[in-house]
């Protein structure tokens, strides 16, 4: 074990002692940042564009080490960058005669939050307007088209009062339904010559309640107690049947009445007697519940090639910006924006950005803000072929070295490995 430490050891010391490719001859350089520890602590790595490989690793993200590197390596004429402000800064004292290249990715991005923040604040106005346009082609509900139809149909023959055998709408209920199977089948297996306490496994009934029904003479000696039951409810069911009648449906409301008629019983009772009245009468239809694209559905539909958008989406993109002025408006700007990166147009970039403040979108109003301050590098980043892509691969690539080392190298070590992986 010792031995194969000291060849770890000997390993690492000559990867130390490797000197690392030199860096010269670069005129577009790309930089980028990378974590060490996520949240803590970073580095920057530095990239030939043209060569695509990595030129160097610097300690932090700060603008002086990227400065200082510039000042050593001159001849540097056009450097990507993403939209750090100290990445900015030290191309700006390093390197004054360089032109600066904001990375596209990161301005669609900044575009994507923007219109974001512009979607959820104007959410609103959507979702009234498809609510409302919903609620004026709903479809007539069938109880209001055919009353007739609906007044002749079983509920509206609540006036009789059920006799125990049946219940308002004149339907068997179920009690005596189940009485009546049972009777029938307890009859059947004793004629078979079947015992009480085999039909009683049988049918999975207490063996008491098969002698109760094998020594009835008829189904009308037993139901005589199901149908003739006391209920709480006794006296109280014209009343029941007749404001059901009128409209009143709801049991608490019926419950409430009833109490104050002097009815003692709960609620529930109340509710189970309704029951096959609910039944009976045609459900009215559920209320028409507008489909609402959600905000950020909006957001990626905007941020969307229209030609890539399915159908649906599409129709429902054309829905929502309908009934919101503020929100087409930021889909034209986010569609000429897409053509300005498209088709490299940087030159038109400060009419849009015109176009854009002449609106009253402030989540763009801040974008713009942002642009300004940046105005060269975002005007080259849309004119320019160049872009951070490479970098942002070769950051991937350095994860990748970070994970093989187990994240326990130091900063020289991992330095080397990432210049001499190249």
């Amino acid at each position: 074990m010792l031995r194969r430490y000291r060849h770890l050891l000997a390993v690492l010391s000559l990867l130390r002692a490797t000197p690392a490719p030199p860096a010269g001859g670069i005129t577009v350089l790309g930089v980028d940042d990378f974590a060490l520890r996520k949240g803590h602590v970073y580095g920057t790595v530095l990239l030939d564009m043209h060569t695509r490989r990595p030129v160097d690793v610097l300690p932090g993200r700060d603008a002086e080490p990227l400065a200082q590197w510039l000042r050593e390596h001159p001849g540097i004429e056009i450097i990507c960058r993403d939209r750090a402000g100290a990445y900015a800064e030290g191309a700006r004292t390093g390197a004054p005669e360089a032109r600066q290249v904001a990375d596209r990715w990161h301005l669609w991005h900044n575009m994507g939050e923007a219109v974001d923040k512009t979607v959820r604040t104007h959410h609103a106005c959507v979702r009234a307007g498809l609510a409302a346009a919903a609620q004026a082609t709903a479809p007539v509900s069938p109880v209001t088209e055919q009353p007739e139809d609906v007044r002749s149909g079983p509920a509206a023959d609540v006036d009789t009062v059920p006799d125990g055998i049946r219940d308002v709408c004149g339907r068997e209920r179920s009690l005596v339904a189940r009485t009546r199977q049972r009777y029938a089948a307890v009859q059947q297996l004793l004629a078979e010559g079947a015992s009480l306490s085999a039909i009683s496994r049988q049918l999975d009934l207490d063996r008491s309640t098969v002698r109760r029904f094998a020594r009835a003479t008829s189904i009308d000696e037993l139901l005589v107690k199901a149908v003739n039951r006391a209920s709480l409810l006794d006296g109280f069911t014209t009343h029941l049947a007749t404001r059901f009648t009128a409209g009143v449906t709801d049991a608490v409301t019926l419950h409430q009445e009833l109490k104050a008629m002097g009815y003692t019983g709960s609620v529930q009772t109340v509710r189970r007697w309704l029951h096959p009245l609910r039944s009976a009468t045609p459900a009215a239809p559920p209320p028409v519940r507008p489909a609402i694209p959600k905000p950020r559905h909006i957001t990626r539909w905007i941020m969307t090639d229209p030609v890539r958008l399915a159908p649906e989406q599409r129709a429902q993109l054309t829905d929502a910006l309908a009934y919101c002025p503020e929100l087409q408006a930021t889909a034209t700007h986010v569609r000429d924006f897409a053509d300005l990166m498209r088709k490299r147009r940087g030159e038109r970039l400060l009419d849009w950005m015109q176009r854009v403040e002449a609106d009253d979108l402030p989540a763009l109003h801040s974008l713009i803000t942002g642009l300004r301050r940046d105005l060269d590098a975002v005007t080259a980043g849309l004119t320019l072929p160049w872009s951070s892509g490479p970098v942002e691969g070769n950051v991937i690539r350095i994860k990748t070295i970070k994970r093989q080392m187990r994240g326990r190298a130091s900063f020289d070590l991992l330095r080397k490995r990432i210049l001499l992986a190249a």
